[in-house]
């Protein structure tokens, strides 16, 4: 007698709460042709140290060292203390194991990610740097992380007037639907001495620009990277770019090289380095300018605080239709229903 196949199909459509935080881990960036990475002080191009001015690292508090940490003895060190922050931390061949003889690998790279000022006292960078306030209070925003700053000892010395804190999260966004990535926060206090920067507000940047982005690649101190240009620009939320980025640029300042003007944020790229097997350590993974995958920039106009009436539209919630060969013993579908309380027992297996 021939056994009968029983078929049977659950429909389920996955709430975005469910699937929306998958994408909370970006994925890193990579170099594209020629190494274009510049420390910002040495820049020759006057418009870009302007706008370096008004981009900020986010630094965990973890790395600022308190005056009872620090040697008081000398009056002047004490004088220091009510001026400065001092942050220590590792260098990029101590943290990530990066090959002692790649560039910079001997800096310091306390850097969680990056920022930039677009209101005297609001900073926006990536969705996926602060997904909570809890994240947001854990780390401070930093003005003039720059490589002269960097002290003998390998710390580095901020003025404390250049350090900010987040009083709270205005706007947050990270899909796994549309890729839509992007924070923008209040800081504790109007930034001193700075100008935000002027972002597009309508219309979409043209395949082709060039641009030039600004942050802090794997942490490092301010870094300004250019001769890119945009390679793909058909979805809504994004465009894909062949930046100089790393992890540590997510949040960074993407900007037309000829105007100045914000076109969008740094949030997902190609892998930043591959292992050398006979070194034992990594080394900065290259591409050709046209080839990987590509880095992708949020479009500052999907912020509807920055461009009112911009912002695109969702993608709906597919569906996701499982053929099961046979029905699950044990399983009341009749129970469960097609939809969202299946949920529950994935979410239970899954912590």
């Amino acid at each position: 007698m021939k056994r009968m196949r029983v078929k049977t199909l659950v429909k389920v459509v996955i709430p975005l709460i469910l699937v929306g935080q998958v994408a909370a881990k970006a994925r890193p960036k990579v170099v594209y042709g020629a190494d274009d990475r510049v420390a910002a002080e040495l820049t020759d191009n006057n418009l870009y140290a302007l706008l370096s001015n008004s981009t900020a690292a986010m630094i965990e508090n973890k790395y600022f060292v308190t005056s009872t940490q620090q040697d008081q003895q000398q009056q002047q060190q004490e004088e220091d203390d009510e001026l400065f922050s001092t942050i220590k931390g590792p260098t990029l061949a101590e943290s990530m194991n990066v090959c002692k003889e790649q560039k910079y690998a001997n800096k310091i790279n306390v850097g969680n990610c990056s920022g930039f000022l677009v209101g005297p006292k609001t900073l926006v960078t990536a969705g996926h740097c602060v997904p909570s306030q809890f994240q947001c209070d854990g780390s401070k925003w930093v003005f003039d992380y720059r490589f002269d700053k960097i002290t003998e000892d390998g710390s580095v010395k901020i003025l404390k007037s250049n350090v900010y804190s987040c009083k709270k999260i205005i706007n947050q966004k990270l899909s796994h639907l549309s890729k839509n990535d992007f924070a923008i926060i209040e800081l504790d206090r109007e930034v001193e001495g700075r100008e935000p920067l002027k972002f597009r507000t309508e219309g979409k940047i043209q395949e082709g620009t060039e641009l030039v982005v600004i942050g802090h690649p794997s942490g490092l101190p301010s870094i300004i990277a250019d001769n890119a240009s945009v390679r793909k620009n058909d979805n809504d939320f994004y465009f894909v770019t062949n930046l100089d980025t790393f992890g540590g640029n997510s949040g960074s300042a993407v900007f037309d090289a000829t105007t100045g003007v914000v076109e969008g944020i740094l949030v997902r790229g190609e892998k930043d380095y591959e292992f050398n097997k006979e070194k034992k350590c990594f080394e900065v993974k290259e591409c050709e300018d046209d080839a990987c995958r590509g880095e992708d920039v949020t479009r500052i106009t999907v912020i509807p605080e920055l461009a009112p009436g911009m912002t695109p539209d969702e993608p709906e919630l597919p569906e996701f239709e499982f053929d099961f060969p046979f029905p699950l013993p044990g399983f009341d579908f009749d129970q469960y229903g097609p939809y969202g309380d299946i949920i529950d027992p994935l979410l239970a297996r899954k912590k």
